[in-house]
């Protein structure tokens, strides 16, 4: 009797535990997808499209101040800093949370361009820009603006992001209100405020740390032989 008894009591727990294992696959799965299809893309972007520049960091919304610090060697490194805490932080929450997979999925594709971003200025662009300065192949046009494929995934996850987080807090509000557990309304109310924290630095954090070390701003011409004649 007290054998089965022991069985029934210690079985729940594997369970529990494949349950929190198998987020974390999705997750980096996600994260590995992103940043795969939008480096493929810079890289064709590059040799190919006519419409391919290097932004090394800075745009219109931050200004001319803020860009130039984008392109210093000193600033931008620390700020290349920030950014790489503010995404590791921003990927142990994605991980470790217990979060619904309509948070966890644009969580992930937010995530995952602002990292294929950051990648380019910390030297990847070597290989997805060969010759070019440190940062982001754009070639997506949007009025005199270009972005690429990370800034897509940027914008529609945060949209989703924040979207997924208001429903889930709405209905955590409209259940705590039927039958209040004191305790478990603070701890969740807390993983919301934290999550849109999350959102808000990842949203303000935009391309920080990008370090010019010379090189072409738009890819050089191909080059047409001349018949001599």
């Amino acid at each position: 009797m007290s054998h089965d008894s022991t069985t029934v009591i210690a079985s729940p727990a594997p369970v529990a535990r494949r349950t929190r294992l198998g987020r974390q696959p999705t997750v980096l799965a996600l994260l590995a997808a992103v940043i795969a299809v939008d480096q493929l893309t810079k890289g064709w972007a590059w040799r190919h499209s006519p419409l391919a520049k290097i932004n090394y960091g800075g745009n219109v919304f931050v200004g001319d101040t803020v860009s130039r610090w984008y392109a210093d060697p000193v600033t931008g490194a620390l700020l290349d800093l920030v950014d790489f805490g503010v995404l590791t932080a921003a990927v142990i929450i994605l991980l470790r949370r217990r979060l619904p997979a309509l948070v966890v999925v644009p969580g992930a594709l937010m995530v995952g361009g602002w990292i294929s971003n950051l990648l380019d200025r910390l030297g990847l662009h070597h290989l997805t820009a060969p010759g070019s300065v440190r940062g982001a192949v754009d070639f997506i046009p949007l009025g005199s603006i270009r972005y690429n494929v990370a800034d897509v995934f940027i914008v529609v996850g945060t949209l989703l992001f924040m979207l997924a987080l208001t429903a889930r807090a709405w209905t955590t509000n409209r259940s705590a209100t039927a039958s209040p557990p004191p305790s478990t309304g603070h701890r969740r109310r807390q993983a919301w405020l934290s999550g849109i924290a999350s959102a808000v630095c990842l949203v303000v954090v935009v391309g920080f740390g990008a370090v010019n070390y010379g090189g072409v701003t738009t890819p050089a011409p191909t080059s047409v032989p001349t018949i001599i004649r």
